[in-house]
């Protein structure tokens, strides 16, 4: 960057950072003609034209189309993020939107509720797709019930010290009675509780022994099958959850077959599971707000797409979820990066 740096003077610098932002503003190339009349000093498209082809060798512009006027590189829109971009405080009207939207945890809404909230309200405000990702509560554990929905089929009932609620249906060993249920409910409640999950899963390897002696064989099948499904996979210590709102803005401004494909692609990412702990590796690697653009970002590369990420923490300062921005490169930069920050330190007080 330093290099591209030396090698633009006051004039280059301007007909550049001008191209970069009538893109971000448009998505249309902007031509040597329609700089000429912009430009704070007087230049004829002519010489507009010869530091156009200067900024091109640097590989910071290029041209869609013959004769058309010039599109901003992805390395063009790192080099004017990283050198051009100033990013000012957010205004009052945005601080206290975010404010009304993700406080309302505050007035008792469950948690989801939040995550819902901070999502739609970044899609609504950047104008792309908000996303929070958040690793999955391991409660501490207060109560546990199974109640048989069909004869190889129950519904496992987790109730957490707060309170908090979580139903899974497993799949009942054969032969399984009602009083089996009860018996290995009340092992669980008797034995593991004030446990977290992960906790349990472990604490359960020890008392095995305790687990042949109290319960039968299909209880014991029973109590194993009920604390996996909640625990997660062998591969899988860390479960988290993603909520996307506003996918219906990336429609937007769509010029081509091209772009539908993009978005297509975009769209099978965000739904695999590995974009998940992906976005969350993403948003750890560096202190305060990430921007991603188009390859840079591996996970969305093919889709040419922009990450606007920053993690936010509990009350032992450890990262535990991620909020941001994803959509089309043209992003407004700007006044996306403080909105996203902002975000990401209300989620964490919100955390702690």
């Amino acid at each position: 960057m330093r290099e591209r740096l030396n090698a633009l003077d006051e004039r280059s610098g301007e007909i550049f950072r001008r191209i970069v932002e009538s893109y971000l503003e448009s998505g249309e190339p902007l031509g040597s003609r329609s700089l000429s009349r912009i430009l704070p000093m007087s230049l004829s498209p002519a010489s507009v034209r010869n530091v156009m082809s200067d900024l091109e060798d640097l590989g910071l512009i290029y041209s869609p189309h013959i004769s058309a006027g010039r599109l901003p590189t992805q390395n063009g829109l790192r080099f004017f993020v990283d050198a051009f971009m100033q990013v000012g405080d957010l205004s009052a009207e945005d601080r206290a939107s975010i404010d009304r939207h993700v406080r309302r945890s505050e007035r008792g809404e469950p948690v989801e509720a939040l995550l819902t909230e901070a999502s739609q309200m970044l899609s609504g405000m950047s104008r792309g797709a908000g996303l929070v990702i958040t690793a999955k509560n391991d409660p501490v554990l207060k109560h546990v019930e199974f109640v048989r929905l069909a004869p190889t089929k129950a519904l496992a009932v987790l109730v957490g010290e707060h309170d908090q609620v979580e139903n899974r249906i497993i799949e009942l060993p054969v032969g399984v009675t009602s009083s089996q249920l009860t018996e290995a409910a009340n092992f669980l409640n008797a034995h593991l509780a004030g446990q977290t999950l992960l906790e349990v899963r472990g604490q359960l390897e020890k008392v095995k022994e305790t687990v042949r002696r109290e319960l039968d064989t299909l209880s014991q099948d029973l109590v194993e099958r009920g604390l996996a499904i909640w625990s997660g996979s062998e591969t899988d210590d860390k479960p988290t959850q993603l909520i996307v709102r506003g996918r219906a803005n990336l429609l937007e401004g769509l010029a081509g077959a091209e772009d539908v494909d993009r978005l297509r692609m975009l769209f099978d990412d965000l739904e695999k599971k590995d974009s998940l702990i992906e976005i969350l590796n993403l948003a750890e690697s560096g202190p305060g707000v990430r921007i991603f653009i188009g390859s840079e970002n591996k996970l969305f590369s093919l889709s040419g797409s922009s990450l606007i990420v920053a993690p936010y923490k509990d009350g032992d300062d450890k990262i535990v979820g991620a909020v941001g921005v994803i959509g089309p490169t043209r992003l407004n930069y700007s006044r996306i990066v403080p909105m996203v920050d902002y975000t990401a330190q209300l989620m964490s007080r919100l955390s702690r």
